[in-house]
């Protein structure tokens, strides 16, 4: 499996369902450098598993306040990652954006908060896909991926914009 060819995109389902919160504020953006996990060591936004019953935009809000101590609100929808990786892993990850939380970013078990300038973002020590999607989530776009990994390395995507922009 080293291509989206490869998968059965009609009846994939994501073993892990997951979870990206990106919070936007005076021109910069709240990363974590990630201490569990998968993706352990990268930069990325708060997040994680949903858990049984939940929806996707509760996790959102509960992971961000295990993650960093902060309440998120005003939450908006900006899109859907199918991960595929060639070990047999899939996630399935909705990604959410909000200018809007309270509380003070604060370091946990799971997470380093770090405040970056929005054109200084650290894409080389996130996963690469990051670098071909944020963009859109920035400019407020909502975006569809496919992706397919062995484990770090991308090794073929599909990003879509989605045009029912509400």
């Amino acid at each position: 499996m080293k291509r989206l060819t490869d998968v059965d995109w009609d009846t994939w389902q994501g073993e892990i369902l997951a979870t990206l919160v990106f919070v936007i504020r005076d021109g910069k953006i709240l990363l974590i450098d990630k201490k569990t996990g998968i993706g352990k060591g990268k930069i990325n936004g708060p997040g994680g598993k949903l858990e049984k019953g939940e929806s996707p935009e509760q996790c959102a809000r509960r992971e961000c306040f295990e993650e960093l101590g902060i309440r998120v609100s005003g939450l908006q929808y900006c899109g859907q990652h199918r991960f595929q990786f060639v070990d047999g892993l899939s996630i399935h990850v909705w990604v959410y954006r909000t200018h809007d939380f309270e509380g003070v970013p604060t370091e946990s078990a799971e997470a380093s908060p770090m405040w970056v300038p929005l054109d200084d973002i650290p894409f080389e020590r996130m996963w690469e896909d990051d670098g071909i999607w944020l963009p859109m989530l920035l400019r407020g776009e909502r975006f569809r991926g496919r992706w397919i990994f062995d484990g770090d390395r991308m090794l073929d995507y599909e990003l879509l914009r989605e045009l029912n922009q509400e």
